[in-house]
């Protein structure tokens, strides 16, 4: 690790500018300052820290309010003099309750538009509420460990993999079949039915969507 710093080049302060954006909607969340001590801990702990220039002291992100942020990756700039933190953010990242500190737009007539109220939250992608697919594999491994009678799901484990797979390959048949009459409905409808199998599948596999996710990240 200190070979990593020696080749940061720190401002005259010992400082170096830290760009902190959400790993899945790519939204940018704030804007601080790290010296070599919070570099070392974020890296240490998983958990972004920084220098706090108006205290003089180190800080680590939702030490007081519980709104941490998971580090997913790490990039300097090709000058080594600024640095890119991706994370999974614990509700807001501004202190004013916004998931942003980005949310006063500048206007044609250059005055400033408050658009908190749009910023994305943790389960949204681009605008679009992705939180049922955390919701929907959230109740499937519930099923898992807790059988219910007459649960659908359960059927499914309790048939076990081959039957899991045996659906997952008749849902994509009907899928392409609905897309091949070019139904909209019938295409919403069976998409609908793989998403479910497929996360059954993903379950029984102990596979999580945070894999999905990152694998799909790593592709774009």
């Amino acid at each position: 690790m200190d070979e990593l710093i020696r080749t940061i080049k720190f401002d005259k302060d010992g400082l170096i500018p830290a760009i902190i954006q959400d790993v899945e909607s790519g939204q940018v969340l704030m804007l601080a300052y790290m010296n070599q001590e919070a570099i070392k801990l974020s890296l240490k702990s998983g958990k972004t820290h920084f220098w706090s220039r108006s205290r003089q002291k180190l800080w680590m992100k939702g030490e007081s309010s519980g709104h941490t942020q998971a580090i997913e990756e790490m990039y300097f700039d090709c000058d080594k003099d600024a640095l890119l933190v991706k994370v999974k953010q614990t509700k807001a990242a501004c202190h004013t309750g916004k998931y942003s500190c980005f949310f006063n737009r500048v206007r044609d007539d250059y005055e400033l538009v408050d658009e908190g109220e749009k910023v994305f939250s943790p389960d949204q992608v681009y605008g679009i509420d992705a939180s049922i697919l955390k919701e929907l594999y959230e109740v499937v491994v519930d099923r898992k460990e807790k059988p219910k009678q007459g649960s659908y799901t359960n059927y499914l484990f309790d048939k076990g993999l081959d039957k899991i797979l045996k659906k997952v390959g008749e849902e994509a048949a009907e899928v392409i079949i609905a897309s091949k009459n070019q139904a909209k409905d019938e295409i919403i409808y069976e998409v609908s039915d793989l998403i479910y199998h497929l996360i059954v599948l993903l379950v029984d596999q102990e596979v999580g969507l945070d894999d999905i996710y990152k694998e799909l990240r790593k592709r774009r």
